[in-house]
């Protein structure tokens, strides 16, 4: 009889390395830039993937073993690998799967920095990139080429929490046999797996909610394995590799993820409806929403609505400016999945060097703030939101 599966908060607790010789309750940290072998044989075995073990870690460490395994549990995913940072999981990723030559299909509302890899530096590899607008989704198949490899989303979307329908996507991929890639950070594995609704791969930066207090730098890939196979072979050779302190940090945060991500979802519904009916805000969008266009759609993948809560306030970026200016409490970062509550001024930000037409297709508008919902007390965060608009 098979082991029944253990559910969500049991596996990101109870997943761990192997004890030591003294049988700790809590794993260790492996501050080893090596390991040693019994023999000459041993170390051949190794090396030659015949025996299974931590070898460098460059290539693999217990506490990156560790965090791996917890990711790909809660995903639902075949294997995986960690990096020194989201943006060194997206772009190992990309490296991995695209030769010169090839195209991708992407969403025109992704994180500034994964917009600068498809425009700057994938142009001169004659790698190219065709966005399509998230409110029109059916004229992705138009955009696919002979030489596409993979369609490419972040669901919810950076800044403007929009939707994507994975089932759709997934759909499309099949018809056209594409790898579906889809960055869930600003989901987690707690509220959404993108893996059950037909994606490859499914990238993490887990400097966010997977950390959860804004202390260290990490990102993760997962999916199947054979994918993840040819990401390690690359990865093990260029050395973006996620060190072994981060991993532990991580790996313990995890622990707490599913109870942290309740917080932040019921902290950012009460604060899109507060927005909702103040005369000063012009549009709020959170999944959980009703007036949220894929609300429907978030119900449907979603276990709840996220942490972030994006809304324009009026006066266009003076107004912004006046807002930002005014807060007290809250944090003015570009950071997001912290305990603290952070307002972003996108347009000025994580989105200032993308082109102004991919900014209106992404909905990001001057006096747009992205509010990444903390820990404090939902009246606290209203209470000091509230004067700021004042």
């Amino acid at each position: 009889m098979s082991e029944k599966k253990k559910h969500f908060e049991t596996e990101a607790i109870r997943t761990q390395s192997e004890n030591t010789q003294f049988s700790e309750h809590s794993v260790p940290l492996y501050l080893t830039s090596g390991f040693v072998f019994e023999d000459s044989e041993e170390m051949r075995a190794s090396f030659a993937e015949e025996k299974q073990r931590d070898l460098y870690s460059r290539y693999s460490n217990p506490n990156v073993n560790e965090f791996v395994d917890k990711v790909c549990k809660m995903e639902g995913a075949e294997a995986g690998f960690a990096f020194a940072s989201g943006m060194a999981a997206v772009f190992s990723t990309f490296a991995t799967l695209l030769d010169a030559g090839d195209h991708v299909v992407s969403c025109s509302s992704v994180f500034g920095a994964t917009h600068g890899l498809f425009t700057k530096y994938f142009p001169k590899w004659n790698i190219e990139c065709s966005y399509f607008n998230i409110n029109e989704v059916e004229t992705i198949e138009s955009l696919i080429q002979p030489n596409t490899k993979f369609i490419y989303a972040e669901t919810p979307t950076n800044p403007g929490v929009d939707v994507l329908d994975l089932e759709f996507l997934s759909a499309i991929c099949k018809k056209h046999n594409l790898l579906l890639v889809i960055d869930n950070c600003f989901a987690t594995p707690y509220l959404q797996q993108p893996i059950k609704f037909g994606a490859d791969l499914v990238i993490h930066s887990a400097t966010k909610l997977m950390d959860g207090q804004g202390r260290v730098l990490g990102g993760v890939t997962v999916g199947k394995k054979e994918l993840i196979r040819e990401i390690y072979l690359f990865s093990r050779l260029t050395g973006p590799s996620m060190s072994p302190f981060n991993a532990w940090v991580l790996s313990k945060s995890l622990e707490t993820l599913a109870i942290r991500v309740e917080r932040h979802c019921e902290n950012a519904l009460k604060l899109a409806i507060f927005l909702e009916a103040h005369p000063k805000v012009t549009w709020v969008k959170y999944p959980f929403l009703k007036s949220h266009p894929k609300h429907d759609i978030a119900k449907k993948q979603m276990k709840m609505g996220g942490s972030i809560v994006a809304f324009e306030v009026e006066g266009g970026i003076e107004g912004g400016k006046s807002f930002f200016d005014s807060i007290k409490m809250c944090s003015l970062s570009a950071n997001l999945g912290d305990t603290r509550t952070i307002v972003t001024h996108p347009a000025s930000t994580t989105h200032a060097k993308v082109e102004a037409s991919v900014k209106a297709a992404a909905g990001i508008t001057d006096g747009m703030v992205r509010c990444s919902l903390g820990l404090e007390h939902i009246d606290d965060i209203i209470a000091d939101i509230e004067q700021a608009l004042a």
